[in-house]
């Protein structure tokens, strides 16, 4: 893939990050990051890079853990 294309996805993950800062309520700020954590590991994947993968992986299930938390908190 060409290293343009591979610079993009990691740019368009950044700005989605940098976007979910700006959002207000817990649930949209972490629902966004997690789609920017999602771009953070394809970006990790097609650079070979471990401690990106890893970590964003890891940011992942904490989001999806706190969203389902918020969720239920909800419904009560």
């Amino acid at each position: 893939m060409s290293p343009i294309i591979i610079d993009t996805i990691g740019y368009v993950a950044l700005v989605i990050n940098l976007y979910s800062m700006s959002t207000k309520g817990e649930y949209k700020l972490r629902l966004i990051s997690m789609i920017a954590n999602i771009g953070y590991i394809i970006y990790g994947l097609l650079i070979s890079t471990a401690p990106i993968i890893i970590g964003c992986t890891i940011a992942v299930f904490l989001h999806g853990f706190h969203l389902r938390r918020l969720q239920i908190k909800k419904q009560q």
